[in-house]
């Protein structure tokens, strides 16, 4: 039974470490999303002041 208790207490570090590991890849991969998305977003900002003030001129 001792070796059942070690396996299942790998099992469970693996797994942990595991979502471990998927929490700060997601919290990477969320961050630079946000960040892109931040960036895409004022550059259109940008884009559509620059047509507006061509427009009137």
């Amino acid at each position: 039974m001792g070796w059942a208790s070690r396996a299942g207490d790998w099992a469970f570090k693996g797994f942990t470490a595991g979502l471990g590991l998927a929490t700060i890849y997601l919290t990477a991969t969320f961050s630079v999303n946000v960040y892109r998305g931040l960036a895409w977003h004022n550059a259109q900002s940008k884009i559509e002041k620059q047509g507006s003030t061509e427009q009137s001129a």
